[in-house]
């Protein structure tokens, strides 16, 4: 991305907003993710999607074989990094 690029405007700094790129969309969904290549066992990375982004990015993390779980937003803790 071009540091030139307009980031998707947030209103609330503390608002979880979707990972897909340009998305400015509340996260509903949390996708735990991560690389056995680089990661440990039992590490999880997150991405948050949008209703709208939920599957693209699954299916993206999925076909490199690190999707994990996908859960809602509301279910992360301190242990989701």
């Amino acid at each position: 991305m071009s540091p030139d690029a307009a980031l998707p405007y947030v209103e609330d700094v503390g608002q979880l907003v979707c990972s897909a790129k340009g998305c400015g969309e509340p996260a509903v969904h949390a996708l735990l993710w991560n690389n056995p290549r680089l990661h440990t066992t039992g590490r999880r990375k997150v991405w948050l999607a949008c209703d709208a982004h939920r599957e693209h990015l699954s299916q993206f993390l999925a076909a490199r074989s690190f999707l994990r779980d996908v859960v809602g937003v509301d279910e992360l803790d301190e242990s989701h990094g």
